[in-house]
């Protein structure tokens, strides 16, 4: 079963290109050790949320910008022996030294695919973080497998919905801290990739007219702690050939 690595980055503004410099070096390592495919998507439409929202999830800064980004694996084995020779290889040392970012608030986790529709693709991305109890995961696969299909019929070219399998506490933050989890709670990690922004936007414009999404009965998650927000894609090595000029998105 597909597994995926998700992670929340603040990265200031400024240190974007710089930013794109790091995750372009560090792209041929991360494929050398077993990632099947690395993304990076830069802030582009995140709001701000009475409750949660990607910027209190990682205590972003006025001057920083969000980054959603995953590796992706075809198991949690594979993931589990890359994870190894990270820590083996002797590159991850010279990639530690100046950051351009703030390692200690971005937040990642592991996470099990439970829906995974469409080939993906494009240089949009919509993300999104969700507590669902771990009670009710089987209702919540049984709902998010019905929406991808109508997401897809509107133009997006892949949802993902992973549900949280190694996410660890954090000392300053993470997943758990992002949504408020409480007792018996688990974090889901959930992504729609879209050949670019308008499709997007006009994907969202069919789907919120759609009856067919519209709420039935108790819905197995906490919708007022949920959060989400719009990306471009800055990096995915899955489309070497797209162009990925420094800040600027990959183009479909």
């Amino acid at each position: 079963m597909t597994y995926f690595e998700g992670f929340v980055v603040p990265v200031p503004e400024s240190n974007k290109d710089a930013y794109l410099k790091h995750a372009t070096t560090f792209a041929p390592l991360v494929q050398d050790v077993g990632v099947q495919r690395m993304v990076e998507s830069w802030e582009s439409d995140v709001p701000e949320g009475k409750v949660t929202d990607f910027r209190k999830a990682v205590d972003a800064k006025p001057d920083e910008k969000i980054v959603f980004s995953f590796f992706e694996y075809p198991s949690k084995a594979a993931r589990d022996a890359a994870n190894e020779k990270f820590m083996s290889d002797p590159r991850m040392a010279e990639m530690g030294k100046d950051m351009p970012f703030d390692g200690k608030r971005m937040i990642m986790g592991g996470f099990e695919s439970i829906v995974d529709e469409g080939a993906g693709g494009g240089s949009y991305t919509d993300g999104w973080i969700v507590p669902v109890p771990t009670a009710k995961r089987d209702a919540y696969r049984e709902l998010a497998a019905r929406n991808a299909k109508y997401f897809c019929e509107y133009g997006a070219t892949r949802l993902v919905e992973a549900f949280g399998d190694d996410v660890q506490k954090g000392q300053v933050t993470d997943y758990y801290r992002a949504i408020k989890a409480e007792d018996g709670e688990s974090v889901v990690f959930a992504f729609i990739e879209w050949p670019d922004k308008q499709t997007r936007d006009q994907g969202w414009e069919k789907i919120m007219k759609d009856e067919r999404m519209q709420p039935q009965g108790d819905m197995p998650f906490d919708g007022k702690r949920m959060f989400w927000g719009g990306f471009d894609k800055i990096l995915d090595t899955s489309q070497q050939g797209a162009a990925q000029q420094a800040g600027t998105p990959i183009t479909a």
